[in-house]
C-alpha cells in the first residue's frame, strides 16, 4: 500500500506543501527539468510562519534531489528506447540529404 501524506510527520508534510508552491524550473531548449525556482522560499516561510526553516529546507532540498534524479533516469531509459528503436529500422536517427 502506498504511503499518504499523513504517514509522514509534520516537518515533511509542511515540506512537500511548500515545496508544490513553487514553479518548476525546466531547461529552455531539450525541456529537461532542473528543479525548482527557489526565488521565493523565505516569503512562503513568512507567509506560513515556518518555525524551522531549515529543517523544512533541507527536507525539500532532498524530495527535489530524487525527483531530479528520477526524472533524469526517466529521460535516459526514454532516449535509450528511441535508439534502439531507430536502430532496430537499420536506419539513422536524422534524416540527412547532401
Amino acid at each position: 500500500m502506498p504511503l499518504e501524506l499523513s504517514d509522514f510527520p509534520d516537518e515533511v508534510q509542511v515540506a512537500f506543501f511548500i515545496f508544490g508552491l513553487l514553479p518548476d524550473h525546466y531547461e529552455g531548449m531539450s525541456g529537461t527539468y532542473m528543479g525548482k525556482y527557489w526565488d521565493g522560499i523565505e516569503y512562503y516561510f513568512k507567509v506560513y510562519n515556518i518555525e524551522e526553516p531549515k529543517v523544512t529546507l533541507y527536507l525539500m532540498k532532498m524530495y527535489e534531489n530524487a525527483i531530479v534524479n528520477h526524472k533524469a533516469k526517466e529521460a535516459e531509459k526514454r532516449q535509450k528506447a528511441a535508439e534502439r528503436k531507430a536502430h532496430a529500422r537499420g536506419g539513422y536517427t536524422h534524416n540527412v540529404k547532401t
